[in-house]
């Protein structure tokens, strides 16, 4: 137990240098180069943050490990923005881009509802990931051409404020978030690793490990560097961040493991009758709060953070094989869920909507 907790400390220890790094490198690197900061976290971070993920679901679907390859994505996504975005809204007031009510939210909706859709016959199969690694290619090609275009409409005032654009700068922030990067990924590697021994221990089931410890573990970079980006004020890069991560969890990660599992990724219908379902509605959740245009408020990074634990105590209670649990998930899917959607709502109202356009 005490090698496992110093692995643990070790853990969070790169995780915060890592996120130190990558935050840092990529802002600066998104500055030199004229490239917004938000096709930065929609991409280059998180497609980075999620490789964790996208490690363990694809060796988990070869393992025929399939609840714990599933079981990851969907927790992982839930882990995004419950916890993430709530962590960091908490932290500070999190500003909104226009483009993410636009294009990126509303298809982060569409690609939640498109797995249930996928996994509704009890499988997503070979076809069908190559139809999600297809999404993630169009995506990725999206993002560029809207940096370029944005980046040739810089007034000259935004030109002269960029700092000076040089081989050596611009390999130091590759460096830096290179390095960071890799401090992302072994933390969360030391850190995952060792609550996963400890949940096997107590012998938790392992779709609950895959949707919460190794959801949580794999989502740590996230984590680091969602919140260091709130803490430097970089918060295209935190929202970005999780957006992009999610999109990349189930078009990427899922098709990928999709692809491997040799006669397609079973679905475990608990996840097609509850956290496949509440995937959903958290990216749902999103819409009133990004389309206030504004920001998101400390009061709906606290009802997120709220839902997440909620989310977590379901789960393992679930795992005790309780007569009655199915009867509370399906109360917190009819009852608490819509609740706060009325709440955000509410506060959605309560503030000016931005313009769009």
């Amino acid at each position: 137990m005490l090698v496992t907790l110093l692995l643990l400390a070790v853990g969070l220890v790169l995780l915060t240098i890592g996120a130190e790094g990558l935050v840092r490198g990529s802002a600066t690197l998104a500055k030199r180069l004229g490239v917004p900061s938000l096709i930065i976290g929609l991409t280059v971070v998180a497609f980075g943050t999620s490789a964790p993920e996208m490690a363990v679901s694809t060796k988990a679907a070869f393992m025929n490990q399939a609840d714990l390859a599933v079981g990851n994505v969907v927790g992982s996504n839930i882990f995004n923005v419950l916890f993430i975005l709530g962590l960091s809204a908490l932290i500070t007031p999190l500003v909104v881009s226009s483009q993410l009510i636009r294009l990126d939210v509303p298809l982060m909706v569409i690609v939640s509802a498109l797995t249930w859709w996928m996994a509704s016959d009890g499988s997503v199969s070979r076809g069908e990931g190559a139809i999600l690694l297809l999404g993630i290619v169009a995506y990725t090609a999206a993002q560029v051409i809207i940096g370029m275009k944005e980046s040739r409409s810089a007034s000259a005032e935004e030109v002269s404020a960029r700092p000076p654009l040089s081989f050596k700068g611009v390999g130091l922030d590759i460096l830096f978030a290179g390095l960071g990067l890799v401090g992302l990924v072994l933390g969360a590697r030391l850190f995952n690793g060792a609550a996963i021994q400890i949940a096997r221990y107590f012998g938790v089931d392992e779709l609950v490990i895959g949707l919460t410890i190794v959801a949580a573990g794999t989502s740590l970079p996230e984590v680091a560097t969602s919140v260091m980006a709130s803490i430097k004020g970089e918060r295209d890069i935190a929202v970005g961040n999780v957006v992009g991560s999610n999109i990349f969890n189930i078009l990427a990660v899922l098709g990928a493991s999709g692809m491997i599992a040799g006669s397609g990724l079973p679905v475990a219908s608990a996840a097609m009758t509850f956290d496949i379902p509440v995937m959903i509605l958290v990216a749902v959740v999103c819409l009133p709060i990004f389309l206030s245009g504004t920001r998101i408020s400390r009061v709906e990074g606290a009802l997120l953070f709220v839902g997440y634990i909620v989310y977590t105590a379901l789960l393992v209670l679930s795992s005790k094989d309780s007569s009655w649990i199915d009867e509370v998930q399906r109360g917190a899917l009819l009852v608490l869920l819509p609740l706060a959607v009325i709440v955000i709502v509410a506060e959605f109202f309560r503030r000016p909507v931005a313009q769009t356009g």
